[in-house]
Formats: C-alpha cells, structure tokens, sequence
C-alpha cells in the first residue's frame, strides 16, 4: 500500500479548484476532469470522455459543461460489472471564511488530510481508482469488471448527466449489474451502509422594489422595503420549534414503521457527542430516534442567505432596491419536486399578497433532485455488510443520509439496476463546511474495504434489475 499511496495524487487533487458554481473556474474543473481521465489511463483503463453539452447562464450566454470520465476494466462475460460513480468538482472555499489552513493545499495533521474535496468527493474517487491498481499492482485479476462514471458538476445538479445516463442506458450500461456510489459518511466511529438519501428543491425569491437602491435616512419611512417584505415572507416558512408551515409538505411524510423506529433505535449514534462536534448546546429533539429520523427522513426548510443585502463589515445605510432570499427544502419519498414547487410557489405569493405591497416577488425553483431509497435487505447491502465485516470485524450500521446525492434517482430510475452506498468518509469530515477532511485511516482502511468489497460482490448471485 505505501508504494501505491504516496499521499494520494491527493496534493495534485486538492490544489486543483474545482469549484462547479463559480464559472470563473470552469477551466480548472475541466482540467480537474482531465486529470481524473489521466489517472484511469494511467493504471489501464478504456477510457472516454464525454461531451454533455452546453450551461446557459443567468445573462444568457452559455458555456462548456465539464465532460463526463467513463472507464472500463475488464470484459470478462462470464464476471459481474459494477460501475463507480463519483464527482470530482468541490464547494467553494476561501481561507478567510474560517479555515485554518489553505483549503486548496493538502495539508496533513495529526493523520488527518484537510483540504476542499478530501473527503467530499476526491478521496473516495482516489480510493476507488487506487482499488483497482492495488490488484494490478500484485498482478491479481479482478474478480468483477469494473466501470468508472466520473462527474464535475454534482455540486450544482449534475447538469448534463441525466441526459447522458438516458442515452447510455442500452451502451454503457447495458451490461452493468450494480452501481456504487461512496459520496456520504458514516454516521459515527461505526462503519456504515447508506440505503437513502433526501432530496433537495432549491429556491430563489426575489423582492423587487424600487428602481435603484435608496438612502434609508431621505426615503426610510416612505416606502415598503424590499428587504422587510423578504424578511416577512422567509418568517412564514418555518416556525420556531421547526414545523414547516407550507401546505401539505409534511402531509406528504411517510410512517415511521416499528421497524424502521427499531432498526433508529439500535444504531451507534451519541447525542452529546453530535452536540459538541456542532458547538451547539441544544438540539431540536432530545432523542436520538426523534433526531435521527428529522434528520434522515422528514423534510426539512433551511434558509441559505440573502443576495444584494448588505454584508460587508462597517455599516451601510441602504435600502436594497432588490433582494434575493435562498432556501432550500429537504425531500423525502413521496414527495415530488414538481409538486413541491407549485406548494412553495402558490404559498409565498400568498402570503405576499396579504403585505399588500407594491413590490414584485418572483418564485423559481433552480435544484429539483429527487430522494432516493433502496431496500437494505438486498444481497448488494449483505455483501457490504460482509466487506466490513472482513476489514473493521464490525457489523455496519445501515443509515440514511440527510443530504442529496441526486444521480442515485436518476441511476434507479433509468437503468433500474441495484444501487448501494459504501462511504468511508468520516462523521466528522466537515463536508461543505470549513476544515473538510478526511483521516489517513479512514482513506487506507476505506481501500482495503472497497477491495473486499469487490470480492464479496463476485460471490454473488445475479438477480434482475429493477424494472424502470
């Protein structure tokens, strides 16, 4: 292992700013892209890169989305094929918005790796590439074939991918049997497997008011502010102890089962330990089930921030001419982000329209990506189970992810084949957040699992797809 990991091409990686939302950077997450295709080619792959067109942005221009990495090793018919998806695009992240060291520098401390993308999603990516060359390196066959699907835009929604996975599903995918996806965490110190995911519909509202900005101390007092009615329609979303207000959101939540509430209450999960690594005090429940169930299987409305308010340090006294709120809304099964945005979209102008204010609101939603689920019973978890077994001599939790990784659906969807969720990043890894990292353990021993991972999977028997 020492010779395959010289500190993973994680220093070439991590310097590399690939950030999908800032298309000042768009040349980089294309090298970012180049990079990855280098790195299969290099430990033999067959590998393609994939042109899935074009981004229209805001003013109306366009520009080049990244291209897709696909890679193959081996053909063996009478193997098992998986394919390996993973994206290699990033948050953003400055040092100055409290990291402790340069985001976009490998750095090693206390046998933790930090840097933007270490653990979300460059490690595991490395880790799935380094899997694969262990077992060339020791001149080993494979014991399934291997397919790689590698991604620059999943922090943004995946654009283009969708389209690809349609018109692949009868080439690329016709002869996959499972699909892997290691784009989450563990919940605690305990290993784990992930068989759902959340949802996310994004939303901009927009105040429009007057035509420029104002002078608070010539016009405050004379007009109605963009700002306060923003202010005022955010306050009507959720309510202080966390209940969404918006019609027939929570309607839609599925039952707790009593095995479901069972299968909560034996997972290896610490409230007070959650508290400190968040620096809070308090949390909105008080037991673990309560907690771990709104925070894995019931919607949830995050408000994000407010573009054209002030937010410079100093003081400034404006009024916003327009203002533009971001939130989010968390779905779960049974909720349809159509549906969901029709339910904000009808509230909000509601609610507006009882300010009776001469200012406009306009509503859009920009991220639409739909829960996922799968069945934890499936051979696919018990072979996941089996792995971790074999390299932590643990049994793995099963766990939900509150997050969204929005391919899941779309791979289910269209190709109907089988998916699991195999992370091996850390409950502390800081994901989206500042001082993202990922442990040296938990990237060496997460190889090993993934190497026996691959053997567990060949000892499988085949099952039917998933009819789409």
């Amino acid at each position: 292992f020492s010779k395959i990991f010289p500190c993973f091409s994680k220093s070439q990686w991590i310097a590399v700013e690939s950030d999908s939302s800032d298309v000042t950077k768009r040349s980089d997450l294309h090298r970012m892209m180049d990079m990855t295709a280098e790195k299969l080619r290099l430990i033999g792959g067959s590998v393609e890169m994939v042109d899935v067109g074009t981004q229209t942005l805001p003013n109306g221009s366009s520009i080049a989305l990244p291209k897709v990495v696909t890679a193959r090793f081996g053909e063996d018919p009478s193997k098992r094929t998986v394919c390996v998806y993973g994206h290699v695009d990033v948050q953003p992240a400055k040092k100055e918005d409290g990291w402790a060291t340069d985001p976009y520098e490998l750095t090693d401390i206390d046998g933790n790796l930090y840097g933007r993308g270490a653990s979300d999603n460059k490690a595991p990516v490395l880790a799935w590439i380094h899997t694969v060359e262990v077992y060339k390196a020791l001149n080993i066959d494979l014991p399934v074939n291997v397919k790689f699907i590698i991604e620059g835009m999943e922090e943004t929604g995946s654009n283009g991918l969708d389209d690809m996975i349609v018109a692949q599903k009868d080439s690329f995918f016709s002869d996959v049997d499972y699909i892997i996806i290691s784009d989450c965490v563990w919940l605690s110190k305990r290993p784990a497997l992930t068989y759902g995911t959340r949802g996310n519909c994004y939303f901009f509202a927009e105040v429009e008011g007057p035509k420029k900005d104002l002078h608070s101390g010539v016009y405050g007092g004379t007009v109605m502010e963009p700002m306060t009615d923003l202010i005022g329609i955010l306050d009507k979303l959720i309510s202080p102890s966390g209940k969404i207000l918006i019609p027939g959101i929570r309607e839609a939540v599925a039952h707790l089962s009593d095995e479901e509430w069972k299968m909560y209450q034996d997972i290896e999960f610490d409230l007070e330990s959650y508290k400190r690594e968040i620096g809070l005090s308090q949390l909105m429940y008080s037991n673990k089930v309560d907690l771990l169930a709104h925070r894995w299987r019931h919607p949830t409305v995050s408000i994000h921030g407010i573009e054209g308010a002030f937010s410079s340090p100093g003081t400034k006294t404006v009024i916003p001419a327009k203002v533009i709120a971001k939130f989010s809304i968390r779905q779960v099964p049974n909720m349809d982000p159509a549906m969901v945005e029709k339910q904000v979209t009808d509230y909000l102008h509601s609610v507006f329209a009882k300010r009776k204010s001469p200012n406009k609101l306009n509503v859009t939603m920009v991220i639409g990506a739909k829960p996922w689920l799968a069945d934890p019973k499936h051979p696919l978890y018990e072979a996941g189970k089996a792995a971790v077994k074999r390299v932590f001599a643990v049994e793995p939790d099963l766990i939900r992810e509150g997050g969204t990784i929005p391919i899941a659906r779309s791979f289910q969807d269209v190709t109907g084949k089988s998916i699991i969720m195999l992370p091996i990043g850390g409950f502390d890894d800081g994901l989206h957040s500042q001082n993202e990292k990922i442990s040296r353990y938990n990237y060496m021993e997460g190889t090993k699992l993934f190497i026996a991972f691959l053997h567990e999977v060949s000892q499988m028997e085949k099952l039917p797809d998933i009819p789409s």
